[in-house]
């Protein structure tokens, strides 16, 4: 029964305290599910989809190189016309896509299956494709590592000298403007060059010979000359977030230095030190190749796309494809990197969220 209420009535309308259902409850209440900063984040780099196909071929790429030698017949450095008591068969050397050696075509006659060269082989016989996928599975372990050495460099110089300042900021300023000053490829060559020389007695029978002398002085090389720009650029963001309320209440309360820049500081620049390692992998991929394109890179047998493209400079007349393969493979991988890049930019800076 309803309660009526007359007009000019003091009386409580009984009505409006009845519970509301669950129809009107949707219907009134309209909530926005919980989020997070990184979920926000995600949701616009999918929105993104340029920088969606660039992430999924770099995946598609990576996982190409990771798996793909564990299922092909052939090695990277099988010379296909070398047979142990046989005498070197030179039909293998310089195939051309899709071709066969001459022992290969001896036994499609015979009725068995071969597994096709789909990018033919080199001038001493080794498949092609396979040495293809090594050289990409280089490119992108160095370029990764790489931005690793250069995140954990730069974040560490670049924290203390925004958050210490004074003096400290000062000298460790100079020191990066004197970096910033040096030619940049002529210094990669001379130091490549150095620590090629300087480390192959230092590292004879250890773990680290196994990786190589050229890896290794890479890996020095993006240590010593490419933490600048991400050290400048975490002090400019501390710099800015070192005032802020909660630092000031985090060193109230009896924080040490250390504390609060990794929890307070850092986690408030992971967008940008995100997206700036992001960007730092394809600068590195191209100094990699690069330098292996100088003989400077990963030691032979084992393969690079820079190598691999020094290498077909002496056929490029006759096997012009050759030199083209490792340039596309490296053009693909670095547009891509540097189109997901902008797109976690675009995705994770909040000056430009809307």
């Amino acid at each position: 029964m309803q309660f009526k209420k007359f007009p000019f009535s003091m009386h409580v309308n009984l009505d409006d305290f009845i519970p509301a259902t669950d129809a009107e409850k949707e219907y009134m209440v309209q909530m926005r599910p919980s989020s997070t900063f990184l979920k926000d984040g995600i949701k616009r780099l999918l929105k993104n989809k340029v920088a969606t196909i660039s992430f999924i071929i770099v995946v598609v790429i990576a996982l190409a190189s990771i798996f793909l030698p564990m299922f092909w017949p052939y090695s990277y450095d099988q010379m296909l016309g070398v047979t142990p008591g046989r005498p070197v068969d030179p039909s293998f050397n310089n195939l051309a896509p899709f071709t066969y050696g001459t022992t290969e075509q001896q036994w499609l006659e015979e009725g068995y299956s071969v597994f096709p060269h789909i990018f033919g082989t080199d001038s001493q016989g080794r498949d092609y494709f396979i040495r293809v996928v090594y050289g990409a599975r280089i490119s992108l372990a160095v370029g990764f590592f790489a931005s690793i050495i250069v995140l954990i460099i730069g974040m560490t110089v670049g924290s203390i000298a925004g958050y210490i300042g004074g003096k400290v900021d000062i000298i460790i300023m100079r020191i990066v403007d004197i970096i910033y000053s040096l030619p940049d490829t002529l210094m990669v060559i001379l130091l490549a060059s150095v620590t090629k020389v300087a480390l192959s007695e230092a590292i004879e029978g250890t773990i680290f010979a196994r990786l190589g002398v050229n890896m290794i002085s890479l890996f020095l090389v993006f240590g010593l000359l490419y933490w600048v720009s991400m050290s400048r650029l975490i002090r400019g963001q501390i710099l800015s977030l070192r005032e802020q309320e909660y630092v000031l209440a985090a060193k109230s309360a009896g924080a040490k230095p250390s504390r609060i820049i990794r929890k307070h500081l850092l986690p408030n620049c992971i967008s940008v030190v995100i997206i700036s390692t992001a960007l730092q992998i394809p600068s590195a991929i191209f100094t990699e190749s690069f330098l292996s394109f100088l003989g400077l890179g990963v030691n032979a047998p084992m393969p690079s796309l820079g190598s691999l493209a020094s290498d077909a400079l002496n056929g490029i007349n006759s096997y012009s494809f050759r030199l083209l393969i490792p340039a596309i493979v490296i053009g693909l991988i670095v547009l891509s990197l540097n189109l997901f890049g902008d797109g976690l930019r675009d995705a994770f800076d909040p000056k430009l969220k809307n």
